[in-house]
């Protein structure tokens, strides 16, 4: 099946449906295009998110299974609450929202490079500025060691990455955004794609076509009036 090649200079363009995604490698659905904010809000919408490396063109993805997290089924081991109980971290919402992307960027122990390139970075922080992006920061005596951000729609939130550079900074972060979450209302946490980790906190797999009937449903809620910068 041929991959569906987008035109850069129409953001607006539809994507094709996802039952065309390719099983290998999974959920690979549709190439080219550009990460304008239309374009980027268009595909969260519908279940796709760009990933890719600084040498290859867009690429677009609907995995299945998705990875998701309904928020009430956060699980928190015991070590993680009595680092929570200690308060060694201090956590803020969209305070340093480029740093922990840049943090996010750096090649990971068992890579060499990252698919955050300047392109994503860029885009990401428009999202952000258009009020779509949010960050969750993690610090310790005034040093910023851990944190994630995604793109909240409606009622949904889409993780995009997280990093830590000390133990648990990023399962606070995490646990963080949930309770939060779960106090401004949301329904639904996009984990996207299965890992350890983020099942080890209560994330779960669904099929596709019930994760998109999930976001046909909560992106159009409206969310709790929400001011991230005021926590």
């Amino acid at each position: 099946m041929r991959l569906t090649l987008l035109d850069p200079d129409n953001p607006a363009q539809a994507f094709p449906p996802l039952y065309k995604a390719l099983r290998e490698p999974d959920g690979l659905l549709a190439v080219g295009g550009c990460l304008s904010t239309e374009r980027l809000i268009n595909a969260y919408r519908r279940g796709i998110f760009p990933w890719y490396n600084a040498d290859e063109p867009i690429l677009w993805w609907s995995p299945d299974p998705r990875l998701v997290l309904f928020p009430d089924k956060l699980l928190v081991s015991r070590s993680l609450r009595k680092t929570l109980r200690k308060n060694v971290f201090t956590v803020t919402f969209d305070k340093a929202f480029s740093e922990v992307m840049i943090a996010c960027a750096e090649p990971r122990k068992d890579s060499a490079g990252t698919w955050i390139s300047s392109d994503i970075y860029q885009a990401y922080v428009e999202l952000h500025q258009q009020g779509f992006a949010h960050s969750v920061e993690v610090w310790f005596n005034d040093e910023l060691v851990g944190g994630l951000y995604g793109v909240a729609l409606g009622q949904v939130f889409f993780g995009e990455s997280m990093f830590h550079t000390k133990t648990d900074a990023s399962k606070v972060a995490f646990v963080s955004l949930v309770e939060q979450l779960q106090a401004w209302h949301f329904q639904l946490i996009d984990c996207q794609i299965h890992t350890n980790h983020l099942a080890s906190l209560g994330a779960e797999d669904i099929d596709r076509r019930t994760f998109v009937r999930l976001l046909n449903q909560y992106c159009r809620m409206p969310a709790s009036l929400i001011e991230w910068q005021d926590l």
